[in-house]
């Protein structure tokens, strides 16, 4: 065997003109890596930042507009959003015997300008016409003759007057004077007139209302403003935009906390029955099987049956409770299969070997390493469970009037929705815009920590 020998030349440094190589990237953690590419997908960032903003309308919207949720406005029922709306200040109402003197004309005309106080119709007497029905409709009059809603029934021929009184709202009626033989029956012979109606106000409703300025004198003739509500009122006057917000804190509170508690449970279950394999894991995981076979929607009636909730009372406590109860099996099978893949990795049997306790190996390693699946899952369940409160809220079995929540306000909203539909679209649109957020922002977790997925790029 030959011998090497070594020169003090072979130990000099080597120089060389070439640029040093430095790391580009600095080294990141798992967690550090996955916000990266979390803000990488604009999709998932934009449904992050809009259900911070659905959270900041929620808390802190009810601090800005103070307006109370339950309070009445009278004067606007199922108003359409838009500016505030002016009144016109008149005299108080007095009856109307219909001997007023008819202006100019001949056929179905008003006595006097319409109002919100009273529509005031006349018209000329029809030979051979046994009486008179009065109706009011929303739309024109087409050829199928849909008058609309029947007012009253008028038997004397010879009175030819009628005022209407009846929940009148600012806006476009229709007005038909059809005539009815011998047997009180329509004739198909009928007149129309489309009438526009003022809103009005009494100077004491005004003052009563708040309405008047301080220290201001108002006439007959003036104008007051009335109470502002930007996305409207519902059909008893109540304001939209506090609605909504009120109907917020229910479907988020619904929505997050019966999801964090059923996957906090589901992952103590997964983890356990997947830790400890062999008959542990097959025992809890019949038992899961078990709980998936069972009805949601007749669990619930049980649940509210127990809870002694009465019909039209809100059943928020036996609604949690059935999400909770049925809803955990999904977190704890996938919780399961993560920990039985990460229990025979290396650094678990190297922990092992060091004495580590079955409680460190769970809490330290594996169910950190499963957090992914968890937050995705988390991120997932969110929506299906705010669309279920809405879903029994919108069949009565949930949240129930007076009580707010957007489920409830779509099930009023659906009454009305040909008519005034703002009571309908507000409550859905935040039902879709939030459960659109939170899908789309698990698929980004999704994209954001799975591991395999950074090779493909």
């Amino acid at each position: 065997m030959s011998e090497t020998t070594f020169s003090a030349r072979d130990f000099e440094s080597v120089h060389t003109d070439e640029a040093v190589q430095v790391i580009a990237r600095p080294s990141l953690s798992y967690w550090q890596d996955a916000w990266v590419r979390l803000k990488d997908n604009r999709r998932a960032l934009f449904s992050l930042y809009l259900i911070l903003a659905l959270l900041a309308f929620t808390i802190a919207g009810p601090w800005v507009w103070t307006v109370d949720p339950q309070t009445q406005d009278l004067d606007q029922i199922s108003r359409a959003p838009g500016p505030a709306a002016q009144a016109t200040i008149v005299a108080p109402y007095v009856p109307w015997d219909g001997s007023t003197l008819a202006p100019p004309g001949t056929g179905l005309r008003l006595a006097e300008p319409a109002t919100t106080q009273a529509v005031r119709l006349l018209w000329e007497p029809v030979e051979g016409a046994r009486g008179y029905r009065v109706y009011r409709n929303l739309f024109p009059i087409g050829e199928e003759r849909a008058f609309g809603l029947p007012l009253f029934d008028i038997l004397d021929p010879l009175d030819t007057s009628f005022e209407d009184r009846l929940d009148l709202k600012p806006r476009n009626y229709f007005y038909s004077v059809v005539e009815l033989n011998p047997d009180g029956e329509p004739t198909g012979a009928h007149q129309t007139i489309e009438v526009d109606v003022e809103r009005v106000t009494t100077l004491e409703e005004a003052a009563a209302a708040g309405l008047v300025p301080e220290g201001a004198e108002l006439r007959e003739g003036d104008s007051v403003e009335l109470a502002f509500h930007p996305l409207g009122t519902d059909y008893l006057g109540r304001d939209m935009l506090a609605r909504l917000m009120s109907g917020a804190r229910v479907s988020l509170f619904i929505g997050i906390f019966a999801p964090i508690l059923y996957i906090l449970f589901g992952v103590v279950y997964g983890a356990t029955a997947g830790f400890f394999g062999r008959w542990v894991d097959q025992v809890l995981m019949r038992f899961s099987d078990f709980v998936v076979a069972l009805p949601f929607l007749l669990f619930m009636i049980l649940i509210r049956v127990a809870s002694g909730v009465q019909p039209g009372e809100s059943g928020i406590a036996p609604l949690v409770i059935a999400l909770v109860l049925l809803g955990w099996p999904a977190t704890a099978r996938l919780v399961r299969g993560q920990i039985l893949q990460i229990r025979e990795e290396g650094y678990v049997s190297a922990s092992r070997l060091l004495g580590a306790k079955t409680g460190y190996l769970v809490l330290r390693h594996m169910i950190p390493n499963t957090m992914g699946v968890i937050l995705v899952t988390l991120t997932f369940a969110v929506p299906s469970a705010i669309f279920t409160e809405a879903f029994l809220s919108f069949i009565g079995m949930g949240v129930a009037p007076p009580e707010a929540s957007w489920g409830s306000m779509c099930n009023e909203g659906i009454k009305t929705m040909l008519t005034y539909p703002h009571e309908l679209i507000f409550p859905a649109l935040f039902i879709s815009i939030t459960v659109l957020a939170f899908n789309m922002l698990g698929d980004g977790l999704r994209d954001a920590l799975d591991a395999r997925m950074r090779g493909t790029e």
